[in-house]
């Protein structure tokens, strides 16, 4: 599966609508976010179940400054609605292979276990 283009206006539906999704915040103008694409791009190759966006933090400022993005590229991972992983920086196609893995390792029951305790 290819990446996919999200904005405002598509953000939570797609987060909330599928099991995994990983988001890369980026810009045109980063260099660091021009050399990630391509790994991002041939992870979205490897996993057709895990959706891949992308959100062009130029175009969506608002999106950016309401997800708390202050550098780029930033990645996020979804699973089933619930943000587990946000960090800045590029990553190299092993770090994300083993972030992906990690991902669809995760116990959501344990998960949202840990939330509801940090909640109360």
């Amino acid at each position: 599966m290819a990446t996919i283009d999200i904005t405002e206006k598509t953000f939570n539906d797609t987060v909330s609508g599928n099991g995994i999704v990983l988001v890369d915040f980026w810009a045109a103008w980063c260099g660091p976010c021009r050399m990630f694409a391509p790994t991002f791009g041939a992870a979205s190759e490897k996993h057709p179940d895990v959706v891949f966006a992308k959100v062009d933090t130029e175009a969506e400022q608002s999106l950016a400054g309401a997800a708390g993005i202050t550098s780029i590229p930033t990645l996020m991972a979804f699973r089933d609605g619930i943000l587990v992983f946000s960090q800045p920086g590029a990553m190299n196609a092993s770090s994300l292979e083993q972030l992906i893995t990690a991902v669809k390792d995760l116990n959501m029951d344990e998960v949202r276990k840990e939330i509801a305790s940090q909640a109360s």
